[in-house]
């Protein structure tokens, strides 16, 4: 058992991506040899068939421990796809869903008497800017790339860089931090990364504006996270107990102190102070 699932873990994460270009060459109007793509759909197949089998086998064994139907299910497909495959689709799809919250001009996850605290300052006319740069790098590609093929191809691809520039941007607007009314505060980037801190942790809060180094979610020495926006943070919160948080990719981790960026840091504090009065 153990070897099969190796295997089907190691096909997933070389046919898929393979999968992927094809699909956008197809799509772009490329002709392809058709041996090529007979091999390429027959190589897919085999995979399929190899993950059925594969999860077929884990999830009867889970049946055959007492476990119930969804629960055997989820343990079937966690064990066989990668926890980065599963987080990095998963903010996909979150992510293409926010274009349409945006359009709507809705948020996700705020609820009446709720805080929402935006974010998104230090890094919108940055997105913006990457936006442009695509625009102009697809027409500019389309005047100097003489061969049609590669010219659909390359259209294709910026064009979903495009869109995934938007709905990551879409995805910081439409899933701001919240400071709940039960006196909660969930702290969020996007679709990549969301924490709840539990009521009453919070010991202290204050304004604090730091420009640290580092990527989105970078953890520091002595349980300090660090959640990065344009490269600054502005509030900094001291807990009374450490929080677990989930990195991205997946990775696990602790924090005691966590620095973040708010709009209006000044009203994410005062908000802090008082639901810390309340309880």
């Amino acid at each position: 058992m153990t070897g099969l699932v190796r295997a089907a873990r190691i096909a997933v994460a070389a046919v898929v991506p393979a999968e992927l270009v094809l699909a956008t060459c197809l799509g772009a109007g490329l002709r392809l040899p058709g041996w090529a793509v007979v091999l390429a759909e027959v190589l897919v197949l085999c995979v399929l068939l190899l993950e059925a089998v594969t999860l077929w086998s884990l999830y009867a064994a889970g049946r055959a421990r007492g476990d119930g139907r969804r629960e055997a299910l989820r343990g079937a497909v966690t064990t066989v796809v990668p926890v980065q495959a599963r987080r990095l689709l998963r903010h996909e799809l979150r992510a293409g869903a926010s274009l349409g919250l945006w359009v709507l001009r809705r948020r996700h996850g705020v609820r009446e008497g709720d805080l929402a605290a935006a974010y998104t300052g230090p890094q919108t006319a940055m997105m913006y800017g990457m936006v442009f740069v695509s625009v102009v790098e697809t027409v500019a590609l389309a005047l100097l790339i003489p061969w049609p093929a590669v010219h659909q191809v390359v259209l294709v691809l910026d064009v979903y860089g495009v869109l995934i520039v938007l709905a990551m941007h879409a995805a910081c607007v439409t899933r701001p931090h919240v400071l709940r009314a039960d006196g909660s505060l969930r702290l969020r980037y996007g679709a990549l990364f969301d924490l709840t801190v539990p009521r009453g942790s919070v010991v202290s809060a204050r304004v604090d504006r730091r420009y640290p180094e580092g990527r989105i979610v970078t953890v520091r020495e002595e349980g300090v996270l660090d959640l990065i926006v344009g490269s600054q943070t502005s509030v900094t919160v001291e807990l009374d107990r450490p929080v677990g948080f989930v990195r991205p990719l997946g990775a696990r981790g602790e924090a005691r102190t966590i620095r973040f960026h708010a709009d209006d840091p000044g009203a994410v504090v005062a908000a802090l102070r008082a639901a810390s009065t309340r309880d």
